[in-house]
């Protein structure tokens, strides 16, 4: 490609200049060089290896890549890694505790609410988050907090009774 008539150097497809970046994520501090049309899913999934984060519909549509990110809960798909500069992220992988698993998990496992577990790990942040901001929350405000998580295994009832139960 010339440009005032200077050669320039076309870059390969797929390739950019990557950007360094630091982030908090479970209470450990990253810097990783990312691309700058990489999200931040596959940032946790593929270059840090926290996959338990789930990549599902790419589109913001199913809460299988819930991440909390500056104490809300955010589709970690719409989100670039660059975006995530500078920010404190929770991922699933960051609830287990001295004890073994966080309440929210164990109430998940004790009243039904995982079965083929995908849909898991954004409902228990985003049910995390609302018990985290709200510890006595009504089953329409757990409702409301889990509306952008999809479950087609348990139904949404089992999922609602464990938060419920967590809130006591």
């Amino acid at each position: 490609m010339v440009c005032c008539d200077k050669e320039v150097p076309i870059q390969e497809r797929g390739q950019f200049m990557k950007k360094v970046i630091r982030l908090t994520i479970n209470d450990k501090d990253y810097e990783v060089a990312v691309d700058p049309n990489q999200t931040l899913v596959d940032l946790l999934r593929y270059d840090l290896g926290l996959t338990g984060t789930k990549k599902g519909c790419g589109m913001g549509d199913c809460g299988s890549c819930t991440v909390i990110m500056d104490g809300r809960p955010v589709n970690s798909c719409l989100v670039l890694a660059m975006q995530a500069n500078g920010r404190t992220i929770t991922t699933i992988e960051g609830l287990e505790t001295h004890e073994g698993l966080h309440p929210v998990q164990k109430a998940f496992v004790e009243k039904g609410a995982i079965q083929c577990g995908f849909c898991s790990p954004g409902m228990i942040l985003s049910s995390k988050n609302l018990l985290d901001k709200n510890p006595k929350p009504t089953e329409e405000e757990i409702r409301t907090a889990i509306s952008g998580n999809l479950c087609r295994c348990t139904g949404y009832q089992k999922i609602v009774d464990a938060v419920k139960s967590v809130g006591k």
